[in-house]
């Protein structure tokens, strides 16, 4: 292949990904397809599936009805027998190795899984009024990670082009917006030698010709469910012999928004959705609430997780019920180092395509990246999140995200130049 196999179609290959959008541990086609882009490129190492992962620290996975769905779509769809094969059960995603001799190992690592939304339709949206709308009813990739696995093709063709020394791995994780893979990708065997490591995500409020090298301020968050359990019985004869789940997780939601804040910096905490009961004359012996909590710092966080534990077995015991708590996934607080994440805005200056550098900025929102630059920092490597503005009609996580495809190429170029520098810059 010529060293354009990807940067040369930038735009034909994210609208290929954005076709057909998958979500969380369902990446079968996303990853087949991914796999596909890897092998025009031509990588010295390639590992797919269990092999890119620990799988043992997978979070939020589907049930296996849901995951055998998806994978019969992605069979159905003609894609390589052999990869889906590897990707059974859910473990999508994969890790591409460039070895170019001695040097430090540098990491990029980009998602890419999809969303459970609708996308808009009308002849305003790109994507319909071009014909690469997404072709999977009820899912589209509605926060640009389409965009981010077209970056990291085109970053690791870069680099591959370049004269780098040392090992480049691009990390291809899934299930981010569930925050269910980034753990699992931070504990792999991928991780151990990782001397410096960039993320990156498209828009997020800054428009096309803006850059931020590195964001700071991310909130830890768990994603939290409550069953209450209690016993069945007929409401207008004989209540007195129920136990009802609905009143205790209605007693749970109002003292959950009860907790108190604290004094060491910013908490979160919200309800989501809600789900129990058979039928109005029935006293509801299951109900389960969906929940989560944030916090500044990681600490912050469990502060949050400990308390919504705590208040919503109070409100089970209080209505004879009692309750499982499961923590589904979760992401730690992590920050950008300035030292890295000034390389990414010494690249992104030095670009025609770019107006505006940003050294840092808050976050505000998680991201299951954190684990991934957490295990880097803890080893006394390096890593930063940079931000490269796009300009998007609606918002992300919207019926009518796109993204504006000028800056797929400044992507490839701020990130590719940024990781040959902390190549250079670490020797």
């Amino acid at each position: 292949m010529t060293s354009e196999h990807v940067r040369g179609r930038l735009s034909e290959v994210r609208r290929a990904f954005h076709r057909h959008p998958e979500p969380a541990w369902c990446e079968f086609r996303t990853t087949c397809r991914l796999v596909e882009e890897l092998r025009g490129i031509g990588v010295d190492e390639l590992h797919v599936g269990r092999d890119a992962i620990a799988e043992d620290e997978r979070m939020a996975v589907p049930d296996a009805d849901t995951l055998d769905r998806w994978y019969e779509r992605a069979r159905e769809a003609g894609v390589d027998p052999g990869v889906l094969e590897r990707l059974v059960g859910g473990y999508t995603g994969a890790v591409a190795v460039l070895e170019r001799g001695e040097g430090p190992t540098i990491g990029l690592r980009v998602d890419i899984d999809g969303l459970h939304i609708e996308e808009a339709a009308g002849e305003s949206h790109a994507p319909a009024a071009e014909g690469f709308r997404s072709e999977t009813d009820g899912t589209m990739h509605a926060c640009g990670h389409d965009a981010h696995v077209t970056v990291g093709l085109g970053v690791l063709e870069a680099v591959m082009a370049s004269e780098f020394a040392g090992t480049f791995k691009v990390f291809f994780q899934p299930a981010e917006e569930e925050s269910g893979g980034g753990k699992a990708m931070a504990e792999s065997e991928h991780m151990d030698d990782v001397d410096c490591l960039f993320a990156v995500h498209v828009g997020l409020g800054h428009p096309t010709g803006e850059v931020v090298a590195g964001i700071v301020e991310p909130l830890a968050m768990a994603h939290i469910t409550a069953t209450f359990h209690g016993e069945a019985a007929h409401a207008g004869n004989a209540p007195q012999e129920g136990r009802n789940t609905i009143q205790a997780a209605s007693r749970a939601v109002s003292d959950l928004y009860g907790i108190p804040r604290h004094a060491d910096g910013a908490t979160r905490m919200n309800v989501g959705r809600i789900e129990g009961g058979s039928a109005s004359n029935v006293v509801a012996d299951e109900t389960t609430v969906w929940g989560e909590v944030r916090g500044e710092t990681t600490a912050l966080m469990r502060y949050m997780q400990d308390a919504f534990t705590r208040r919503v077995e109070a409100a089970a015991a209080a209505h004879g019920c009692t309750v499982d708590v499961d923590v589904v996934s979760e992401s730690p607080r992590a920050d950008s180092d300035p030292d890295l994440a000034a390389l990414v805005a010494d690249a992104a200056r030095g670009r025609a395509d770019v107006d505006t550098v940003h050294e840092s900025a808050p976050f505000g929102a998680s991201e299951d990246a954190t684990f991934l630059m957490r295990r880097v920092q803890e080893a006394d490597g390096l890593a930063t999140y940079a931000v490269v503005g796009t300009d998007h009609p609606g918002d992300h996580h919207t019926p009518a995200f796109d993204v504006d495809e000028r800056t797929l190429d400044t992507g490839v170029g701020v990130l590719s130049d940024a990781v040959l520098a902390a190549a250079e810059d670490h020797r």
